[in-house]
Protein backbone atom coordinates (compact mmCIF):
# COMPACT_ATOMS: atom_id res chain seq x y z
CA UNK A 1 0.00 0.00 0.00
CA UNK A 2 1.19 3.50 -1.07
CA UNK A 3 2.16 5.82 1.51
CA UNK A 4 0.24 8.37 0.11
CA UNK A 5 -2.86 5.95 1.19
CA UNK A 6 -1.11 5.80 4.73
CA UNK A 7 -1.34 9.75 4.99
CA UNK A 8 -5.09 9.92 3.78
CA UNK A 9 -6.16 7.24 6.31
CA UNK A 10 -4.39 9.32 9.03
CA UNK A 11 -5.75 12.29 7.62
CA UNK A 12 -9.47 11.26 7.37
CA UNK A 13 -9.22 8.74 10.65
CA UNK A 14 -12.53 6.99 11.73
CA UNK A 15 -15.00 9.91 10.16
CA UNK A 16 -16.57 9.36 6.33
CA UNK A 17 -15.16 10.70 3.63
CA UNK A 18 -16.29 10.26 -0.05
CA UNK A 19 -14.01 10.37 -2.93
CA UNK A 20 -14.62 13.04 -5.08
CA UNK A 21 -12.21 12.53 -8.18
CA UNK A 22 -10.69 9.95 -9.94
CA UNK A 23 -7.37 10.73 -12.08
CA UNK A 24 -6.21 7.53 -14.13
CA UNK A 25 -2.00 8.13 -13.84
CA UNK A 26 -1.20 6.17 -17.36
CA UNK A 27 -3.97 8.22 -19.15
CA UNK A 28 -4.79 11.23 -17.01
CA UNK A 29 -7.89 10.79 -17.51
CA UNK A 30 -10.15 12.48 -14.91
CA UNK A 31 -13.13 11.44 -13.71
CA UNK A 32 -15.04 13.90 -11.21
CA UNK A 33 -18.05 12.76 -9.07
CA UNK A 34 -19.01 11.01 -5.68
CA UNK A 35 -16.92 7.25 -5.14
CA UNK A 36 -18.66 5.20 -2.63
CA UNK A 37 -15.23 3.86 -0.93
CA UNK A 38 -14.88 -0.17 -0.60
CA UNK A 39 -14.98 -1.05 3.66
CA UNK A 40 -11.58 -2.20 3.45
CA UNK A 41 -10.52 0.94 2.51
CA UNK A 42 -12.22 2.81 5.34
CA UNK A 43 -9.65 1.04 8.20
CA UNK A 44 -6.93 2.80 8.94
CA UNK A 45 -3.73 1.60 7.19
CA UNK A 46 -2.41 -0.45 10.11
CA UNK A 47 -5.24 -2.44 9.91
CA UNK A 48 -5.14 -2.71 6.26
CA UNK A 49 -1.76 -4.11 6.69
CA UNK A 50 -3.14 -6.71 8.48
CA UNK A 51 -5.83 -8.09 6.79
CA UNK A 52 -3.79 -8.11 3.87
CA UNK A 53 -1.48 -10.60 6.39
CA UNK A 54 -4.51 -12.35 7.11
CA UNK A 55 -5.33 -13.16 3.72
CA UNK A 56 -2.05 -13.43 2.51
CA UNK A 57 -1.61 -16.29 5.50
CA UNK A 58 -4.74 -17.65 4.09
CA UNK A 59 -6.32 -17.25 7.64
CA UNK A 60 -3.62 -18.96 9.64
CA UNK A 61 -3.73 -17.49 12.95
CA UNK A 62 -0.29 -18.82 14.09
CA UNK A 63 1.33 -17.54 11.36
CA UNK A 64 -0.38 -14.26 12.28
CA UNK A 65 1.34 -14.89 15.93
CA UNK A 66 4.57 -15.28 13.79
CA UNK A 67 4.04 -12.64 11.55
CA UNK A 68 3.36 -9.78 14.47
CA UNK A 69 5.14 -11.42 17.42
CA UNK A 70 2.22 -11.41 19.38
CA UNK A 71 -0.38 -14.11 21.65
CA UNK A 72 -3.32 -15.65 19.88
CA UNK A 73 -5.61 -13.68 21.79
CA UNK A 74 -4.03 -10.61 20.70
CA UNK A 75 -4.67 -11.39 16.63
CA UNK A 76 -8.53 -12.79 17.67
CA UNK A 77 -8.87 -9.45 19.37
CA UNK A 78 -7.55 -7.45 16.50
CA UNK A 79 -9.89 -9.26 13.64
CA UNK A 80 -13.18 -9.05 16.15
CA UNK A 81 -12.19 -4.94 16.81
CA UNK A 82 -11.64 -5.30 12.68
CA UNK A 83 -14.66 -7.01 11.96
CA UNK A 84 -16.74 -4.39 14.29
CA UNK A 85 -15.99 -2.21 12.07
CA UNK A 86 -17.03 -3.67 8.53
CA UNK A 87 -20.67 -4.36 7.64
CA UNK A 88 -21.87 -7.52 7.14
CA UNK A 89 -22.16 -8.26 3.93
CA UNK A 90 -24.96 -9.03 1.66
CA UNK A 91 -24.75 -11.51 -0.44
CA UNK A 92 -27.80 -10.79 -3.20
CA UNK A 93 -28.34 -14.47 -5.35
CA UNK A 94 -30.83 -14.13 -8.32
CA UNK A 95 -33.46 -16.31 -8.59
CA UNK A 96 -33.57 -18.88 -11.02
CA UNK A 97 -35.07 -16.97 -14.55
CA UNK A 98 -38.33 -18.33 -15.05
CA UNK A 99 -38.83 -21.18 -17.95
CA UNK A 100 -39.40 -19.39 -21.05
CA UNK A 101 -42.57 -21.15 -22.66
CA UNK A 102 -42.19 -21.69 -26.20
CA UNK A 103 -43.93 -19.48 -28.57
CA UNK A 104 -45.68 -21.89 -31.43
CA UNK A 105 -42.87 -23.87 -32.94
CA UNK A 106 -44.55 -23.55 -36.85
CA UNK A 107 -44.72 -20.00 -36.28
CA UNK A 108 -40.86 -19.65 -35.03
CA UNK A 109 -39.99 -21.66 -38.08
CA UNK A 110 -42.24 -20.13 -40.78
CA UNK A 111 -40.58 -16.75 -39.66
CA UNK A 112 -37.01 -17.99 -40.09
CA UNK A 113 -36.25 -18.12 -36.11
CA UNK A 114 -35.57 -22.00 -36.25
CA UNK A 115 -34.69 -24.32 -38.26
CA UNK A 116 -36.81 -27.35 -39.13
CA UNK A 117 -35.21 -29.47 -37.34
CA UNK A 118 -35.61 -27.77 -33.85
CA UNK A 119 -39.05 -27.14 -34.75
CA UNK A 120 -39.22 -30.95 -34.44
CA UNK A 121 -37.64 -31.43 -31.70
CA UNK A 122 -40.00 -28.31 -29.62
CA UNK A 123 -42.86 -30.43 -31.36
CA UNK A 124 -41.83 -33.59 -29.80
CA UNK A 125 -41.32 -31.44 -25.98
Amino acid sequence: MSNEWHELTDLTGDRPFVITRVRLAQSGVAIEGEFDVPPLARLTYEDQVFVSEFVRSHGSIKDMEKAFGVSYPTIKNRLNRIAGKLSPVQVVTEAPAAPVLDEDPLGMLERGEITAADAAERLRR
